[in-house]
């Protein structure tokens, strides 16, 4: 396997210790650097390095704590299609970006599709999301949204 990533335009060198290190973070961001250690055969130190590398590099953007929505009271997650006038795209995709409710949100192929997913506490503060924040933003020309019956299987991160 290529050991070389491209990470916005720079090469960076990803070898198969730092893949352990990030498929170890992937399932525990806690673990602590003796910890990954021991399991990768380096020092504690060594392991403090190539993470702080990885973090500087780009590769790992953050470690963080993964909620369960429901059990903080969101209960409603539903995936919006939007359509937006292409003058407009950039605009809509900032103020979208900004808002809590938007968990993420893309630019993605066809055309000026914005592909988003939000969490809200009802159906009600969904709908005052949509009402308030979404179709008065300039340029929307569609909203498709489906709302989440059912998680089977959620990813943080990738695939290494």
């Amino acid at each position: 396997m290529n050991s070389k990533m491209i990470l916005e335009g720079t090469f960076s060198n990803i070898d198969e210790i730092d893949r352990k290190i990030i498929a170890i973070l992937q399932k525990n961001g806690r673990a602590s650097y003796t910890d990954i250690a021991k399991e990768v055969d380096l020092s504690r130190v060594g392991v403090q390095a190539r993470i702080n590398a990885l973090m500087e590099n780009g590769t790992i953007e953050k470690i963080t704590a993964v909620i369960n929505p429901e059990k903080i009271g969101i209960t409603v997650s539903a995936f919006f299609n939007v359509e937006v006038e292409p003058k407009h795209l950039m605009e809509a995709a900032d103020r979208l970006a900004d808002e809590p409710e938007v968990s993420s949100l893309y630019h993605m192929t066809g055309p000026s599709k914005l592909h988003m997913h939000g969490l809200f506490a009802s159906n009600r503060e969904m709908e005052l999301f949509l009402q308030e924040k979404l179709y008065v933003l300039p340029g929307i020309t569609s909203v498709d949204c489906q709302v989440l019956i059912k998680r089977y299987k959620s990813r943080m991160g990738m695939r290494l």
